[in-house]
């Protein structure tokens, strides 16, 4: 497996792998020079129907003679990639983990709001879900 995503053309294979690039929103990488040159030299453009953007794991599927070239993806471009591309439960499944880890970034720190506010301990226990003690030890 590499570390590097790949934009690559399938045409006229049978393989269905990645995702159209279009299909992930704007992405860095398509407006470099050497992204451009090579879909120039591939005679494609970016919503020809065999160009796919595969992340990493992907790549070790691919028939050897696919034309094919690594591209600097952002960790949050190859994380659109890898919902993309995963299965519709998994990445149903990503989005609510994304939304959850982004919900508990500011935990403790609306928590101590809400006790600052006199909002009861048992009260944001109860309404969050967190163990009463939790909430209770930030109150200190």
């Amino acid at each position: 497996m590499t570390d590097d995503a790949y934009l690559v053309l399938l045409n006229g294979t049978a393989v269905t792998l990645g995702v159209p690039p279009a299909a992930v929103g704007e992405l860095a990488c398509m407006e470099t020079p050497a992204v451009r040159a090579w879909l120039q030299a591939q005679g494609v453009t970016v919503a020809s129907p065999g160009l796919r953007l595969l992340p990493p794991e992907e790549t070790a599927a691919l028939p050897d003679d696919v034309e094919r070239l690594p591209v600097p993806l952002g960790e949050e471009e190859l994380s659109r990639v890898r919902r993309r591309t995963a299965p519709h439960n998994v990445a149903r499944l990503e989005e609510e983990l994304l939304a959850y880890r982004s919900s508990a970034d500011g935990r403790d720190a609306l928590l101590v709001r809400a006790l600052a506010a006199g909002v009861p301990a048992h009260r944001i226990a109860e309404l969050t879900g967190e163990d009463l003690a939790a909430v209770k030890a930030l109150a200190h």
